[in-house]
């Protein structure tokens, strides 16, 4: 019966075209429609807009489609400035105006607590969507893929569902700097005639250019990442980039001989100039080497700390847990306000970097360990140390669930969620609702203007 039911309810075919009226964006910033009451997802289409759409794809519970015209255009449609927006698909919105994107990512938040929770949403506050004043040039850090196109050397992005590369080194949410530095440095390679990888044999050199500007310092670092570690014309291509590139303060090298779409291999190798590049963030500043993370709006990034800040509450006598530290950034913005803060994270390089900058702010009550918050909590808990607050700020897939576990048995007064995925979001929090935290507010932040993305800082407390 339930096969029966599926097949039912899939009554399209590909190629079919129908009349669609487009009810709100998806979590992907695609157009979402309902033609006999099935899902249909459609890129490019805006909210309120009529359009005729083509299926592309059937799948068991939703169908995605094409426009092939719009009948009814949304007020909020405007001409994305950018001349590659189509083929590259690394914004979704820049079609919609900018303050409509903004009311958008708010809803995506909701549709998410909506579909992934029990939870009464009138109940709960979703503040307006906090956006930039210029939503360009945001982006400090970009990582490109290298190509050998006739004698040019091109970097970019592979154009959606492909592997034609486009090339990306005027990109308008990309900081201007680090633009500057990969067309350069492109030329510098073509100049020389550096061998090039090649993704489908697997053969050649250079992988990648990843460039990443401090906004207040001015500093840039260009990591090249290679397939083998002896880079051909090694002095010669640092010679150029200090020659024609001033700016640039540090130059890296990063072995990746895998074949994968990661970008980093496990071998780096300092060339010349700083191992490091220093940015700073309101009165703090940071030391950031070439794997360290590093939020890559900075701009927002204070925004979004201060609402970090706002959520956690601190009177100066809370102990402090900074899980997914990374570098060490909310740990350290909230240091001033705490009685203690400790961190941790998988990664040492970052870890290293988290405890430079500590000891550089001469914060003694700051400390940082290498490893996972769902076994350092339990030992320090043994320990006779217990946090009050802890601040989450995990990767996509959303918090660990042993880290979840160990949240709901130590159980600090206040948590401060972090997340960059609605989705993952809603089904941790419901978890944390059902052993009793209640969430008191949601903040959704725009991190990447023109995408679909949406970050947010969740607080949530423990209910007595």
């Amino acid at each position: 019966m339930n096969q029966k039911t599926i097949h039912k309810s899939i009554d399209m075919k590909k190629g079919q075209q129908f009349p669609l009226t487009i009810k709100r964006l998806g979590i992907n910033g695609e157009g979402v429609g309902y033609f006999k009451k099935q899902v249909v997802f459609v890129p490019g289409a805006l909210p309120n807009e009529e359009v005729v759409a083509e299926v592309t794809k059937v799948n068991p519970r939703f169908a995605e489609a094409k426009v092939v015209k719009i009948r009814k255009r949304s007020k909020e449609r405007i001409q994305p400035p950018c001349p590659v927006y189509e083929q590259c698909g690394g914004c979704q919105l820049q079609h919609m105006n900018y303050s409509a994107t903004l009311r958008e990512k708010r809803d995506i938040v909701r549709q998410a607590f909506d579909r992934h929770t029990k939870l009464n949403m009138n109940k709960i506050v979703i503040h307006e969507t906090i956006g930039m004043d210029d939503p360009w040039d945001y982006r400090n850090k970009s990582q490109l893929q290298v190509a050998k196109r006739g004698e040019e050397v091109i970097a970019g992005l592979y154009a959606m569902n492909s592997h034609k590369l486009i090339d990306l080194t005027q990109c308008k949410v990309q900081h201007k700097a680090t633009n500057k530095v990969t067309d350069v440095v492109k030329q510098i390679l073509a100049d020389l005639n550096v061998s090039i990888y090649n993704e489908r044999k697997h053969k050649g050199v250079i992988r990648t250019i990843v460039t990443r500007v401090g906004f207040e310092t001015g500093q840039v670092q260009v990591v090249l990442v290679t397939k083998e570690e002896e880079l051909p014309r090694k002095e010669a291509i640092v010679l150029e980039i200090q020659k024609r590139l001033p700016e640039v303060t540090s130059i890296i090298q990063n072995i990746n001989g895998q074949k994968t779409s990661i970008i980093f291999g496990g071998k780096t190798v300092h060339l010349a100039g700083e191992e490091v590049i220093e940015e700073k963030l309101g009165d703090l500043s940071f030391t950031l080497s070439a794997r360290a993370f590093f939020q890559l709006n900075p701009i927002q990034t204070v925004k979004l700390y201060n609402e970090v800040k706002r959520a956690a509450s601190l009177t100066g006598k809370e102990r402090v847990v900074d899980a997914y530290c990374g570098v060490g950034t909310i740990g350290l913005w909230l240091a001033s306000d705490a009685a203690e803060v400790r961190g941790m994270d998988v990664i040492e390089a970052a870890i290293e970097d988290a405890r430079v900058n500590a000891k550089n702010h001469r914060f003694q009550h700051v400390s940082y360990e290498v490893g996972k918050a769902e076994t350092l909590l339990p030992r320090w808990q043994k320990e006779g140390w217990k946090p009050d607050v802890v601040v989450v700020d995990p990767p996509r897939t959303g918090c660990d669930d042993k880290l979840l576990q160990t949240i709901i048995e130590v159980k600090p007064k206040r948590m401060v969620y972090v997340s960059c995925n609605p989705s993952t979001l809603a089904k941790d929090v419901d978890r944390l609702c059902k052993k009793g935290y209640k969430v008191k507010s949601i903040q959704p932040i725009d991190m990447f203007p023109w995408t679909a993305q949406v970050e947010s800082v969740t607080e949530l407390v423990r209910e007595k």
